[in-house]
């Protein structure tokens, strides 16, 4: 009886419509939309909705559904170069899963999907788009030259008010809410593309965009309803696209937020399973341990183990089995299919851990076989170096014939180390020590740099919350993070002392950008909105960012700590061309610091420049830091 019920709660919910899909306009060509004959366009859904020629996956596994559909026989009408290589039928009546071999030297065309009744009746042709590969600039990868951004749409700016509410959606416009949808969008994002290329942003990464039609939360958009559709309450697939190409005109690339673990639950596959294993299923509701450590523990039995990768992350998102073969290919698919489509630079892939490793292993070999130059990096959310750093590609500690292929992760161990150091006294391993035990465990990585580093996220209590609106330890912070190693990321309003506790909601944590909306009483993306001590704050952001963009030491520069003495932790970033110092005083008093153990990268420099103030230090055999407070110094002869 469980059985049954849960399995009625997974049918449950909204019912998706199955029209055929007319939002995904070539970029290159105006092209006719798809044709289905006789007129029974309603009831087709085609996904990937076309591919292009000249792909290294120049083999495509093609989902159609329709009800009834796995009654018919396919085959290809005319087409130059391309094949129909296997046709396989789903669980349920009505789905095909057609894989199409894409000949090298394929024209563009529209290759007709001929699909015959035994009975005769109700026989029909889709038209299925090959197109030629997008010219314009895509997948360049993030590296250590780079900083990224991150933002909520739903909470940065309201630029199309139009489509706060839109028919037929489950969840409309609750501004007054801190779990409803506020109405910010794509649009937003591509006004304010100014403001981030004015503060030194060269990387944005906004959570997921895709639909996410939920009945309630859905403005956080990892409940993903459909893979292939921007929410129309924040656009269009086709103002993504133009907002990476803004971004790209700007010098800024764009990164995705990918899920491959979950969905939402209103998601049409769960009216309509493809496959009885498309989704992972318990006898009765089951969430995933949050567990992690079982996928490297040696002695973790194999309930631990599946209860941490099969298991809901919560009720209302419906666990992937990417072990279905079907499912893996159309997850890898759609990945690929959105680089191409819109230009995408980078993934950020969401709940890493949670799902199956084999799978992510393959995920992340083919889109960099496809994209060389793309960089990937996971959410390994975890407490303890030897997990987070298993995960990273071509980890150089003996492992089990096992290679993630990701390039990087995010470093959730750095961000610990750095909060922690600014909220505790120095102990042997505590407070600023545990930010050198932390970095000295950079052996653990074959290129630690490739790391995503930050002080907080859109799960995590706000910065400046966690270090008690002290403003000497917000400097702190943003001067480590945009001097240690890594790909540095500022979560959005950070730059302006945003605050929030992720508890008792993390609504808290994902406020408004005061001035996004029409109507707003302040507009802190300018100067005059700002308070004073905001003002004091972006323009400390502002210019280590601008000084970090134009410093190749601070990019890919070596990097060399000192042991932390008397709560001061001091390293250096340098190159050929320059040498930088920065001494971080986590302690609660003034220091004076000799500088005569720091000789081996000191020898040679009399002088220095304070970096944000800009004042000149004629002697360095002594430097005065201030309480909690960073100093930032370009050494000079």
């Amino acid at each position: 009886m469980k059985n049954i019920l849960f399995l009625l709660l997974l049918a449950a919910g909204a019912s998706v419509s199955l029209a055929c899909k007319n939002y995904f306009g070539n970029p290159h060509t105006t092209p006719v939309a798809p044709k289905v004959v006789p007129a029974a366009s309603g009831d087709l859904r085609v996904e990937p909705p076309n591919w292009w020629t000249g792909m290294v996956h120049n083999r495509v596994e093609v989902l159609v559904r329709r009800e009834g559909l796995a009654a018919y026989e396919v085959r290809l009408g005319e087409a130059k170069g391309v094949t129909l290589e296997k046709v396989v039928r789903g669980d349920s009546p009505n789905y095909l899963f057609l894989t199409l071999n894409i000949a090298a030297g394929a024209p563009q065309q529209k290759v007709p999907f001929v699909f015959t009744h035994p009975n005769g009746a109700n026989s029909f042709v889709h038209e299925y788009p090959i197109w030629n590969r997008n010219p314009d600039v895509k997948a360049q990868g993030l590296d250590s030259r780079d900083v990224v951004y991150l933002i909520m749409p739903d909470r940065f700016a309201n630029g199309d008010p139009s489509n706060d509410n839109v028919p037929g959606m489950l969840d409309g416009l609750a501004r007054d809410s801190l779990t409803g949808r506020h109405g910010g969008d794509l649009k937003g994002v591509l006004d304010r593309l100014d403001y981030l290329k004015d503060l030194g942003i060269t990387a944005i990464w906004l959570n997921p965009e895709l639909e996410n039609d939920q009945k309630e939360a859905s403005y956080h958009g990892y409940a993903i309803t459909d893979l292939y559709r921007i929410d129309r309450r924040l656009g269009s697939n086709e103002l993504y696209r133009d907002l990476v190409r803004a971004c790209h005109d700007r010098g800024i690339k764009m990164v995705r937020d990918v899920v491959p673990n979950h969905i939402g639950i209103h998601h049409y596959w769960m009216n309509d399973l493809p496959f009885k294993d498309w989704v992972n299923v318990w006898p009765e509701m089951t969430t995933t341990s949050f567990r992690a450590p079982t996928l490297v523990d040696p002695y973790a039995s194999a309930y631990d183990k599946k209860r941490f990768s099969d298991g809901w992350f919560v009720p209302s998102m419906p666990d992937l089995n990417q072990r279905n073969p079907h499912l893996a290919n159309y997850l890898i698919q759609q990945a690929i299919w959105w680089v191409e489509y819109s230009g995408l630079d980078a993934f950020r892939i969401d709940t890493y851990t949670y799902s199956d490793q084999g799978f992510m292993s393959r995920f992340c070999k083919e889109i960099r076989e496809e994209y060389p130059a793309m960089h990937l990096f996971g959410e390994i959310w975890e407490y303890a170096l030897t997990v987070q750093g298993f995960f990273a590609d071509n980890q150089p500690m003996a492992r089990a014939k096992f290679d993630s292929n990701q390039p990087g992760v995010v470093d959730f161990q750095v961000c610990f180390a750095i909060q922690e150091a600014l909220k505790r006294e120095q102990g042997w391993t505590e407070g600023a020590t545990r930010i050198y035990y932390t970095l000295a465990q950079d052996y653990f990585y074959e290129d630690p740099t490739r790391n995503v580093v930050m002080l907080d996220n859109h799960d995590m209590t706000r910065f400046f919350s966690v270090v008690g609106e002290n403003m000497n330890k917000f400097k702190s912070g943003i001067a480590f993070l945009l001097t240690t190693r890594g790909i540095p990321q500022l979560y959005y309003a950070t730059e302006i002392l945003g605050t929030g506790l992720e508890a008792p909601s993390h609504g808290n944590i994902r406020k408004d950008f005061p001035g996004g909306w029409p109507g707003d009483p302040v507009d802190k993306f300018t100067a005059a909105g700002r308070t004073p001590q905001e003002n004091e704050a972006f323009d400390f952001v502002r210019t280590l960012l601008r000084y970090r963009n134009a410093t190749p030491a601070l990019q890919t520069g070596n990097l060399m700590q000192f042991v932390p003495e008397d709560g001061v932790y001091t390293y250096f970033r340098y190159d050929a061309g320059k040498t930088i110092m920065v001494l971080l005083n986590t302690a609660n008093a003034e220091r004076l610091v000799d500088t005569r153990r720091f000789a081996e990268r000191m020898q040679g420099f009399g002088r220095a420049r304070d970096v944000v103030t800009g004042q000149e230090l004629p002697n360095l055999a002594k430097l005065y830091v201030e309480r909690n407070s960073p100093l930032v110094l370009e050494l000079l002869r």
